[in-house]
């Protein structure tokens, strides 16, 4: 296991890394660059003043979350071969720069959804929560005006405003796409960007589907057992592989996610974990990352990590609020760093077990 931490940049992220880097067990950061559009080629030395960057603190850039996939790839339009041509060529410069792993994902028009970014909890921290009831009262193409009021004056990965900003042609876009569609639109994707990452040793880790069901009607491939398989055997290549979220995969509670784990083992090459609690059908909230706080039973988690031999990069997702801490939703330091800690913990405790 590579411990590791998400990080935006020095113009985007409230952490620095000089904070980041007292993390006791932390080897690096995962992080990208936030200004890069979908579909734009990643300029080499924008790469090298990021890794020049984190290593200057005593990190490594363990991978890269995300280089966007354009929606003209997602929709399968007549000018994606373009855009995967530029993909193509971002990869090649991170493998020339010894970056070998990007975290990517293949969903329709919202990285993710949430109903509340400051939900307030019974001990005074705040959270992200999710409530279906109250997506099915809003207006899809408001949903850019909705999460400006919730994200406090940040901007939240996913909801930048040059992609908010087209939802109405965005959603037009995605009418007619089905599921079928997008999963051979992600194959095409797949097996046309394999050769670079195969050059270069490159693994490619799709992110589940956040929450991992239909959200105002557009289609979602990422969010089962069944789902993820179907991808891997797709495009049966090693270093085609999945990000295991076990907070996007656990909005559903009927998948079982040390099982996840263990049937997609060799095939999983990067973690996010995360605790949530469930409180109602399609209602919940995200907590602290302790098995006690929430609704996943963590050790069982990390147990089928460590069983199968998992030793790729794995970091904490989403904190609360704590502390009185100014940060952006979800990715303060405080909860982050408690979340490392009890990780590492759960870890070497299984480590001491053999």
């Amino acid at each position: 296991m590579r411990l590791s931490m998400r990080w935006f940049g020095p113009a985007h992220d409230t952490i620095p890394l000089a904070h980041i880097r007292q993390v006791p067990g932390l080897v690096g950061v995962v992080t990208t660059l936030y200004d890069t559009l979908p579909g734009e080629v990643w300029e080499k030395a924008a790469i090298k003043a990021l890794k020049d960057e984190v290593t200057a603190h005593g990190l490594l850039i363990t991978g890269i979350e995300s280089v966007n996939v354009h929606d003209a790839i997602k929709a399968g339009l007549p000018e994606r071969d373009k855009y995967i041509e530029n993909y193509i060529k971002t990869l090649t410069r991170l493998g020339e720069a010894g970056i070998d792993m990007v975290c990517y994902n293949f969903m329709p028009v919202f990285d993710f959804t949430r109903t509340e970014l400051s939900h307030l909890r019974e001990d005074g921290a705040t959270v992200f929560a999710y409530d279906q009831a109250v997506i099915d009262t809003l207006n899809p193409n408001k949903m850019n005006e909705y999460m400006a009021r919730i994200s406090e004056g940040f901007v939240m990965p996913g909801w930048e405003k040059e992609r908010v900003a087209e939802l109405t042609r965005l959603f037009e876009l995605y009418k007619d796409v089905t599921d079928e569609a997008l999963l051979d639109n992600l194959v095409y994707f797949l097996r046309a960007i394999m050769p670079v990452c195969n050059k270069y040793g490159i693994r490619m880790a799709i992110h589940p589907d956040d929450p991992a069901w239909p959200v105002f009607g557009l289609p979602r491939i990422v969010g089962t057992l069944d789902s993820l398989q179907k991808i891997l055997d797709a495009v049966d290549d090693p270093l085609s592989g999945i990000t295991l979220c076990t907070g996007s995969l656990g909005t559903r509670p009927d998948n079982d996610i040390p099982g996840i784990i263990r049937a997609l083992s060799g095939r999983i090459h990067f973690a996010h974990v995360r605790n949530l609690r469930h409180t109602a059908p399609g209602v919940f909230e995200e907590s602290a990352h302790p098995s006690l706080d929430g609704s996943l039973d963590m050790y069982a988690i990390m147990k089928a990590f460590y069983d199968t031999g998992f030793d790729g990069v794995l970091r904490p997702d989403h904190g609360r609020a704590i502390f009185g801490e100014r940060a952006m939703p979800g990715y303060g330091l405080y909860d982050r760093a408690i979340g490392c800690g009890y990780l590492l913990g759960l870890w070497e405790a299984l480590q001491k077990q053999d």
